[in-house]
């Protein structure tokens, strides 16, 4: 299919960007990447009056560290973050999550932010941004501010930004030294949407588990942070038994969907087992095994 007639701005500053959303409001498409908004254009998914195009703002291609945290700016790519140092174990987590992101292409050019704009329940970025409790800043004709990724994603491809606002940043803890992390995923092909996945991160001290994060991918209709796993983990010795528990905590809140080729049970199934491997991986890498 072919999209429907649209207008075309390329945009050079936040400010000029700010004032297109002020004046079309949801009648505005955002392309940074264009890996997901293209598909929607095609299907007629979103008809919007004007596409505007922020790459030519400057300083949204950045990865910043300050405040213990990491901020990923609106324009870095799914390849960036392949290779992006931060000093903490968040790097390779970041690293490790964004080779299961679709194929070399897309990744050279889909962004982090889209991603979470778009808000696929699949997405393993939503997934990483909801389980390490991040923080989406938007900027509006209000200003900027904040959003909690417990209250970001409202549902399939709905967030809670207004019309007006676009994403300028993604905040991210950094895990800190002696963190370890995993990351499993299930699909039918190597380019598919996620069936299921799961990534979590453990930090040990004393033999015990003082901090745990997981996050679970296509368990329901938005990202799920498996708070009831991480209760279960967190004050306890490491053993296989501890992680199985945990395992069926993380599934518990889970509510997947039905697709024509993944009934909820077996997709419950799976992100128990996925779950699970990312532990078994996450207490590995800090020696806890």
């Amino acid at each position: 299919m072919k999209s429907s007639p649209f207008a075309y701005q390329r945009i050079s500053s936040l400010t000029a960007a700010v004032a297109v959303l002020a004046e079309h409001g949801d009648r505005a498409a955002v392309l940074a990447g264009g890996q997901s908004l293209l598909i929607d254009l095609a299907y007629r998914n979103v008809r919007p009056e004007v596409v505007l195009d922020i790459n030519g703002i400057p300083g949204l291609a950045e990865v910043r560290v300050g405040d213990g945290q990491a901020e990923i700016t609106a324009l870095v790519r799914h390849r960036q973050l392949e290779r992006t140092h931060v000093g903490d174990p968040l790097d390779r987590l970041l690293a490790a999550i964004a080779h299961h992101v679709a194929h070399p292409p897309i990744r050279a050019r889909g962004t982090f932010a889209g991603s979470v704009a778009w808000a696929h329940p699949a997405a393993e970025w939503c997934a990483l941004v909801t389980g390490l409790d991040g923080e989406i800043m938007v900027t509006g004709r209000s200003g900027e501010r904040g959003i909690p990724a417990a209250e970001w994603f409202l549902g399939p491809h709905r967030t809670a930004a207004r019309p007006d606002e676009l994403i300028t940043e993604i905040r991210l803890p950094l895990l800190g030294a002696g963190t370890g992390f995993g990351f499993a995923e299930h699909r039918r092909t190597h380019g598919s949407f996620a069936m299921a996945a799961a990534f979590a991160t453990v930090h040990v001290a004393n033999g015990r588990i003082d901090r745990a994060r997981i996050g679970l991918a296509n368990a329901a209709d938005v990202p799920l942070r498996a708070h009831a796993a991480e209760r279960v983990l967190t004050g306890e010795e490491v053993s296989e038994p501890l992680l199985a528990e945990a395992a069926d905590a993380a599934v518990s809140a889970a509510d997947p969907v039905r697709e024509p080729h993944c009934s909820p049970d077996y997709r419950r199934q799976v992100l128990r087992v996925l779950t699970h491997r990312s532990l078994r991986q996450a207490v590995a890498e800090v020696g806890a095994t």
